[in-house]
């Protein structure tokens, strides 16, 4: 028989992370530091304006571009944190989550072959976005020396005659790094040089520890040639809600609403009143969140240095990214023998890509009394193996 999977989809990976934690799942007492996902509920606010759409009978499709009230709020929001302006008409896109508005870009600005540099170690899913959408990823390692952020120099040096475009991500998943305002203009200016699109997932804005995050978009001259992408899973505890957004000139959203009224037609009605109202009423709870995570951050930040596991400060998102070189073991060996002698889940730092070889990630995003627990039984773990 013919063979029926396109050669495109079986070059794209499969997604570890789910497989390890299946393996999870299928244990007792286990404390897991893998799951990028806050364990706090929605707020009660929220959650009730998306019952009361429902019960009101807001239970039709929107536009496709979303309702024009969180297109305009969304407008507002990000006035009013970075001070620029979108036009809610014609440069927003609310979408399911920011995966399909990363989806949408891409599959829009991504001629095949064409070459997208992704800054690594990073998110599982962009290496196979990129490939899903036809374009050839181009990884450009951070290391620790760097506190993991992107230089201007090892981007430029990884442009080629057919690189399109840049998908940068501040604060990051998994390192917790987040870019000095500084850095993010000796990129801008590589970005303008070489005529690149630059994609930013800035799902992790609202969580970031004692430093400001500056938006690309926001940057001078970037914001005609930034894809913005956000959302409110994160800073809102509304993963499961699947909302996003998109932000760019109305060119891009044009041809990215093209992708979306096809793939999707609409975001979840419910899920698009839920995020209105976080936009009018959420901030204290953004800000509770924060504090709460920042707490968590101090302690098994601390915690993995004083047992030798050496964790650079993660100043944005929830997670640590300590080395596990001291041990001896790969970064997978680590993970799966911590599973299976103390029952802490934690992710091997090589799923984010090579620069993550001999790291842990390990979210802070579950109860402190958890993360102490958690930092009792990998202390023991660090002693037996010396």
């Amino acid at each position: 028989m013919r063979e029926w999977v396109t050669k495109q989809i079986r070059a794209v990976p499969p997604y570890d992370i789910s497989s390890f934690f299946d393996i999870a799942a299928t244990m007792d007492n286990v404390i897991s530091l893998g799951i990028g996902e806050p364990d706090l509920a929605t707020p009660p606010q929220i959650v009730r304006a998306g019952i009361a759409s429902l019960e009101s009978g807001e239970t039709h499709y929107t536009s496709n571009l979303g309702l024009y009230e969180l297109r305009a709020a969304v407008a507002d929001y990000l006035h009013g944190l970075y001070g620029i302006r979108y036009d809610p008409d014609t440069e927003l896109l609310i979408t399911v989550g920011v995966s399909e508005a990363l989806h949408c870009t891409l599959a829009a600005t991504v001629e095949p072959g064409e070459a997208v540099i992704v800054p690594e170690p990073c998110f599982v899913a962009y290496i196979p976005a990129v490939l899903l959408a036809g374009g050839n990823p181009v990884t450009v390692g951070t290391h620790v020396a760097d506190d993991f952020q992107l230089l201007a120099s090892e981007l430029e040096a990884a442009i080629g005659p057919r690189t399109k475009s840049l998908l940068l991500s501040y604060p990051n998943n998994p390192t917790g790094a987040v870019m000095s305002r500084e850095r993010l203009m000796d990129i801008a200016r590589v970005a303008e040089k070489h005529d690149l699109l630059v994609i930013s997932d800035e799902i992790y804005d609202r969580l970031v520890y004692g430093v400001e995050h500056t938006c690309f978009a926001a940057l001078p001259g970037m914001r005609e040639r930034t894809v913005l992408l956000g959302g409110f899973s994160k800073a809102f505890a509304m993963t499961g809600w699947r909302l996003g957004y998109a932000a760019a000139p109305a060119e891009v959203i044009d041809a990215m609403c093209k992708v979306h009224q096809y793939l999707i037609m609409s975001a979840p009605t419910p899920s698009q009143f839920a995020a209105l109202e976080a936009l009018k009423s959420g901030e204290e709870a953004v800000q509770e969140m924060r504090t709460r995570y920042d707490r968590r951050r101090r302690l098994i930040v601390d915690g993995l240095n004083s047992m030798g596991l050496p964790c650079f400060e993660p100043k944005g998102a929830f997670y640590a990214f300590p080395s596990i070189a001291v041990t001896g073991m790969t970064d997978a060996e680590f993970s799966e023998r911590l599973l299976m002698e103390e029952g802490v889940a934690c992710v091997p730092g090589h799923f984010f890509g090579p620069s993550g070889a001999g790291y842990v990630r390990c979210s802070y995003a579950t109860a402190y009394e958890k993360i102490e627990e958690a930092l009792e039984r990998m202390a023991r773990f660090a002693r037996r193996h010396g």
